[in-house]
């Protein structure tokens, strides 16, 4: 019980907070805050940074809006960055909702409301790109929200994360918002080393607990036994025995009588191949139990359309008559700006049936306008039931009481991957609706290789480590030596994240390398030896048996050039014999050796039992001569063994016919070439020197050498260890050495003097932003696209930015002649990034990805003016798809209005925005 002293101080701690800002914020929740809230938010408060981790859905965003009401408060900006447009949009509608329009901005790609004001919401590249360019907006900046901040592992936006947190200014509060990560404290320990004193608080319990379910044909079990706590399941917890006995009984084979007679009576029956239960029994049965709504993961674009369409087919309908009003005038008012002639080819009048019976599809192939209208009625409670893909789980708001994973593998780009414990966590965390549900749900989809222990090992790992993946890149570069110079730019990149866990994993390689170094001195001091440096004798020992070793690989080598010269003479019918081996004897050549394979050249044969049999150089060894020929017929047929036999028995005749005549030309072959070690000079050197050497009369030499060949091991592996060592130290600044270089040679960069400086070209390239910003820079110097048309400069770019989905993607063919205009400047591109790759290449960096043309066609037909279906049908295109690369198309032609060096360029790249903003493409929610 705690004494009255400390019962007062904690009351005027109370008092003390209630009377804070923090104090007039929690007030006015319609929540009691949780614990890391409150922990969080008073950090902020005190002036402290902060990194919250914690499991989706557990309310991290409060203490980013905590940070955003102090900053109003004590008349400071603040800026609430997101990795997604789609969540800079959620989070714009609730922060004006709570301080009004005038108050709150959004900046994205291409949306800017009121960017000016005290609170502006933002994606992270924004706020990158305002870092560089130092603008004034920056002015008066008191505090920066990093909402998903576990980003910074992505491998192609992950690097902008780290820029921000590197560049913006000391005074700046930083709150960093994670999902649950495992080495958040490493995480924060950086965040301290570069933002200065930064509280780290995790939290691993959900708000909403989460019950886990595998359902089994139409039943569904519980995942863990029922005495085993669901919000805390351990290790290893123990698997429910009802789920067990229902999986058997699935799998179990069926009884065969009933089929009629088993034909193979021998053979053990096979069970059944248990498939997961159709889509619209496991909804009707989500629907019976209260776990809608629900939010089923497919992995497939593909499959969500298919699991609506079954879904309508089946003639389920989720909604009454009031809701499916509500959902038909919501469609209504966000839906009404929709050109009508584009109305068909994007399956609106389908979509928005499925939407009034509670059922949608969400993957990144939608058109914005459809996906935001189905987070909208699934938020609302309106639709019941979404098909998404894995797209879904990251960042947007959209809770539901239950999720349903079809299955645990899924498609990575490159092959069907299982799904990680992050991934299951981050998926299956959109369960439970805080303030809503006492509990969510998991369902996992039972089908045949499922097994129960490992789905338990996914669902109770809760976290997975958060790695960095910055790398220099040219934009940077750049930017760093125009701000900093080249040697304080370097000191920059190595306080990396990247840099900082690369050191991290040295301080263990150091570890080791001490306890090799002192293993070694051990095992040095027991090869002593009393007559001399015993470390000497076993150099020359070792020398020996390299020697011995180099001049066997000669005589092989030797070996295997006798016999290629020989397959090199060979005609169809000669006779050979194999002197040694599996294959000894005569043979009769059938054709003349093919190519040279791994094994030497290859011959086809016939034996002397009249067998065909394929003979490569490892059944050649030296020695195999050609000793006679015999007449193959010229329509002999290898496969008929009638005709085998009359060429082997030509072949005997032949031989019988030799030996009689010539005796000499039978006796067997040297199967080897002579050995040369015996006349060998250096071997014959290095042993004398051996057997002069002290050590070699030592009593206890083999002792000692058994010492030396035990610290010998060691020294290699002690090697081994610090070369690791040398790659990691300073890993980051060697890329961008490397980088620098390639920016020296192609001329944005000068050195003189120890001094680096920007060319004029290189002040070109600090404006423009993209993932291939190397190759657009390239391509504006060398001035490939300043004849280009602005319909021709859009369809270009989108070369630079798409990227197909498929690996092997049909290429559509470029308008025009193959010598047209957009025909050369599109290949002339593709050039150009294959000259950086190999420049890259030549550095040791990760060469850049060759253009994709696979959109070109469709963007040189939008920004003509031409119909949707026009455009999406002939290059079977998402309309989703189109508006996102468009979007991006409109992003890097506005960069050009700035960054083109050449007036005419910057000028056809306004009126190529113009072409190609328009349509759907213009249509969004702003």
């Amino acid at each position: 019980m705690a004494s009255p002293a400390e019962r007062y101080a904690a009351a005027r701690a109370r008092a003390r907070i209630e009377r804070s800002q923090f104090g007039t914020f929690e007030a006015r929740m319609e929540f009691e805050l949780d614990d890391f809230q409150r922990e969080a938010c008073l950090a902020v408060q005190d002036g402290h940074g902060v990194l919250v981790a914690a499991p989706t859905g557990a309310g991290k965003t409060v203490v980013g809006e905590f940070a955003v009401d102090l900053a109003l408060a004590t008349g400071r900006k603040a800026f609430y960055t997101t990795p997604i447009k789609a969540l800079s949009n959620q989070k714009y509608l609730d922060l004006a909702r709570e301080y009004g329009t005038e108050r709150v901005g959004l900046l994205t790609g291409d949306t800017s409301i009121n960017s000016e004001a005290p609170v502006v919401v933002m994606t992270t590249e924004v706020l990158r790109n305002m870092l560089y360019g130092s603008s004034p907006t920056l002015a008066g900046l008191g505090f920066v929200v990093m909402d998903e901040v576990h980003y910074l592992a992505d491998k192609f936006r992950g690097p902008v994360w780290e820029e921000v947190i590197l560049h913006l200014a000391g005074d700046v509060q930083v709150v960093s918002l994670s999902a649950t990560v495992s080495n958040a404290e490493e995480f924060g320990e950086w965040l301290t080393a570069v933002r200065g004193d930064t509280a780290v608080i995790v939290a691993e319990r959900r708000p909403v607990p989460l019950w886990q379910h595998v359902m089994v044909g139409s039943r569904m079990h519980d995942l863990y036994a029922h005495d085993v706590d669901p919000t805390d399941p351990g290790v290893d917890p123990p698997i429910s025995p009802d789920l067990i006995e229902a999986i058997r009984t699935a799998e179990r084979p069926r009884d065969n009588r009933s089929r009629g007679r088993n034909r193979h009576p021998g053979r053990r029956p096979r069970g059944p191949v248990v498939r997961p239960a159709p889509r619209s029994v496991v909804v009707e049965q989500l629907d019976r139990a209260g776990l809608l709504p629900a939010i089923v993961f497919v992995f497939s674009r593909a499959g969500c359309e298919g699991a609506v369409a079954q879904l309508q087919a089946s003639g389920i309908r989720l909604t009454t008559v009031a809701e499916e009003k509500r959902i038909a005038a919501i469609i209504e008012e966000r839906c009404a700006d929709l050109p009508p002639e584009d109305l068909q080819v994007l399956n609106f009048w389908s979509w928005s049936q499925a939407l009034r019976n509670g059922i949608a599809a969400h993957h990144a192939g939608m058109l914005p306008v459809f996906k935001e209208t189905v987070e909208a009625l699934f938020t609302a409670g309106l639709v019941k039931v979404v098909f998404a893909t894995e797209t879904l789980a990251l960042g947007i708001n959209m809770p539901a009481r239950s999720v349903v994973l079809e299955r645990l593998t899924k498609w990575d780009g490159q092959t069907h991957a299982e799904v990680t414990p992050g991934e299951y966590t981050q998926l299956t965390g959109r369960a439970g609706r805080r303030g809503i549900d006492t509990e969510g749900h998991a369902v996992v989809l039972y089908s045949s290789g499922l097994d129960p222990v490992a789905l338990a090992g996914l669902a109770s790992r809760r976290t997975y480590p958060l790695r960095s993946s910055f790398r220099p890149t040219y934009n940077m570069a750049v930017n760093l030596i125009a701000r900093a110079g080249y040697a304080q730019a370097r000191e920059v990149l190595e306080t990396s994240f990247a840099q900082f866990q690369a050191d991290r994993g040295v301080v263990g390689l150091a570890r080791r390398a001490r306890r090799l170094t002192e293993a070694m001195d051990g095992y040095a001091e027991s090869m002593r030896c009393h007559l001399g440096d015993f470390a000497e004798y076993m150099d020359l020992r070792r020398s020996i048996s390299d020697r011995e070793s180099e001049l066997s690989r000669a005589r092989s080598r030797a070996q295997r050039q006798a016999v290629s010269d020989l397959a090199a003479t060979l005609r169809r019918g000669d006779v050979i014999q194999v002197p040694s081996g599996r294959r000894s004897g005569h043979v009769v050549v059938l054709e003349a050796p093919s190519a040279l394979g791994l094994d030497g050249p290859v011959l086809s044969v016939i034996t002397a039992d009249a067998r065909l049999r394929k003979l490569s150089g490892a059944d050649l060894p030296y020695g195999t001569t050609a000793v006679t020929r015999v007449r193959i017929p010229k329509g002999f047929n290898p496969r008929k063994p009638a005709e085998r036999r009359d060429v082997s028995s030509a072949m005997r005749t032949a031989l019988g016919a030799l030996a009689h005549d010539d005796p000499a030309t039978m006796k067997k072959a040297r199967a080897k070439v002579p050995s040369t070690a015996a006349t060998d000079d250096t071997l014959g050197s290095l042993k004398r020197q051996m057997r002069a050497h002290p050590c070699h009369g030592c009593s206890d030499r083999e002792e000692h050498a058994r010492w030396f060949e035990r610290w010998h091991k060691l020294r290699r592996e002690h090697k081994g260890v610090m070369k690791r060592i040398e790659g990691r130290t300073s890993s980051i600044a060697r890329d961008f050495d490397r980088v620098c270089d390639v920016l020296l040679s192609l001329g944005y960069l000068r050195h003189k003097d120890d001094e680096w400086s920007l060319t004029g070209q290189g002040s070109w390239l600090r404006r423009l932003y993209s993932e291939k910003d190397l190759v657009l820079a390239e391509c504006l110097r060398s001035g490939l696209w300043d004849g280009l048309n602005p319909a021709e400069l859009a369809a270009v770019v989108s070369a630079v930015l798409f990227q197909s989905r498929s690996d092997e993607p049909a290429v559509p063919p470029i308008p025009g002649p193959p010598d047209g205009v957009l025909a050369l400047a599109a290949t002339g591109t593709a050039r150009i990034a294959r000259q950086i790759a190999a420049a890259e290449a030549d550095r040791g960096l990760s060469p850049t990805e060759p253009v994709d043309l696979g959109l070109v066609r469709a963007m040189y037909r939008w920004a003509s003016g031409r119909g949707l279906e026009d455009v999406l049908e002939a290059d079977e295109l998402a309309a989703g798809d189109f508006v996102r690369w468009a979007k991006q198309v409109l992003d890097v032609l506005d960069q050009l209005t700035h960054a083109a060096p050449q007036e005419g360029l910057r000028t056809n790249a306004r009126e190529a925005i113009r072409a190609v903003r328009r349509g759907i493409v213009a249509h969004g929610t702003w």
